[in-house]
């Protein structure tokens, strides 16, 4: 597809990000926006099992520390609203109350009410996003749990605790919403450079095994994240080897 279509199509605004990061080369745009989507495609299963795998052990380990499985609608009058999570903002001097969790279950009820079906564990747990499950890695939150979050995982390497497990899953949401959003992955200060996903697919994948070694070798044969990079990684370097050898010619 010309790169005039493209513009047409996807917006001069969205296009043109590759348009400079290709050293203003059209057809190189051209197959670096749609390089851009394959390899954006090829993250979402990594990225669903992430997020299922994540919030099943999560689940799986507070039912157990408080010997309930229906924790997340009893613990509404739980650690969901402890004193401890009411506290004065150190810059605004301010009391503020973390309620995130408990905002986000009576959420999920009333929507789950709304539509006329009873409200039931499954069915709350289905409801939450990745930031509720992110927020269990938070401060306040994961005090108040003793530490249960960080269970879940097999083997954390040394030096790794929930500041860091905090860290991973905020930037593997970062990049969720970039994909979702249909943003550039591919570049690094504003150049073509695949580092980032591939900076991004070693991190999800060291996530998961900490949890269970056999997580990954289980997603063989639908992980092609490696693949697709390395295809699109190729196709942008023999392009440059043709314009060099052009621009020698001339």
């Amino acid at each position: 597809m010309k790169y005039k279509k493209v513009v047409r199509l996807y917006s001069n605004s969205r296009v043109a990000k590759y348009y400079r990061a290709t050293n203003r080369n059209k057809n190189k745009a051209v197959m670096l926006y749609f390089a851009n989507m394959k390899i954006a495609q090829a993250f979402h299963p990594l990225l669903s099992s992430f997020e299922v795998i994540l919030r099943n052990q999560l689940h799986y380990a507070l039912a157990h520390h408080f010997s309930d499985g229906n924790w997340i609608i009893n613990q509404k009058a739980g650690f969901m609203i402890a004193p401890s999570l009411t506290y004065t903002n150190k810059r605004t001097k301010k009391k503020v109350t973390n309620d995130y969790i408990l905002k986000e279950v009576l959420k999920a009820e009333k929507k789950i009410a709304d539509r006329g079906v009873r409200v039931t564990t499954g069915r709350v747990i289905a409801e939450q996003t990745l930031g509720f499950w992110n927020s269990f890695y938070e401060t306040h939150h994961y005090a108040l749990l003793a530490g249960v979050p960080c269970r879940i995982f097999k083997k954390l390497p040394s030096g790794f605790g929930r500041k860091e497990i905090n860290d991973i899953i905020v930037r593997v949401r970062e990049l969720r919403n970039r994909i979702n959003h249909n943003e550039p992955i591919c570049f690094v200060n504003r150049k073509c450079d695949f580092s980032y996903v591939k900076g991004m697919y070693a991190i999800i994948s060291d996530f998961l095994t900490w949890i269970d070694p056999e997580i990954m070798p289980s997603l063989r044969e639908i992980d092609k994240v490696c693949k697709i990079i390395e295809k699109e990684e190729n196709k942008q370097k023999m392009i440059i080897r043709m314009l060099s050898v052009c621009m020698f010619l001339t």
